[in-house]
């Protein structure tokens, strides 16, 4: 199945990260008990991701783990892809899709139980992508951790690029297909 453009990068945008990350207050630690936890996975997400976008896939790969039914809702839309679809070439693609990022991210909420972690964040990435000259690309993300065993594994990430917003009409334009 060949690679589109879209999918390396909302693949990477799956998983992007860390030379800085901003908690915008500890009342987004919702429960106390698990605060060590919802920290390691917001260092994780932006060391992974951060790594992703330098384009070095070894060192995202090493860092990061899918669970077997791990799916991504990419910036782009369209179906959904699947943890089967990520296979090494594929891995090897997005870790030259991206070149030159910096990566920083912004956690607007998180949320805790004993085998699930999910974390609303902002990412912001300035980053070669493809062919394309270096820009910025803010993403509002939802990540969502499972506990398999004693190892956290990235379950589902979805990313939308509507950090600045858009109107009403422009989402009714959206959702009836149009450009």
């Amino acid at each position: 199945m060949p690679t589109s453009q879209s999918d390396i990068f909302a693949a990477a945008s799956a998983n992007s990260a860390a030379s800085s990350i901003t908690s915008k207050t500890a009342d987004a630690v919702l429960d106390s008990g698990h605060e060590t936890i919802i920290a390691e996975l917001i260092k994780l997400s932006a060391d992974s991701n951060a790594a992703l976008m330098r384009g070095d896939i070894d060192t995202y790969q090493t860092l990061i783990a899918y669970t077997d039914d791990f799916t991504l809702m990419s910036p782009f839309g369209g179906p959904p892809s699947h943890a089967s679809e990520y296979t090494p070439e594929r891995m090897e693609a997005m870790g030259r899709f991206f070149r030159n990022g910096v990566f920083k991210q912004e956690v607007v909420q998180s949320y805790a139980s004993t085998d699930m972690v999910v974390l609303a964040i902002i990412e912001y990435q300035n980053v070669e992508v493809g062919d394309l000259p270096s820009q910025e690309w803010p993403l509002r993300v939802t990540l969502v951790y499972c506990r398999e065993g004693t190892e956290w594994r990235l379950a589902h990430r979805h990313a939308d690029p509507l950090v600045g917003g858009i109107s009403l009409e422009q989402a009714a334009a959206l959702a009836r297909g149009e450009r």
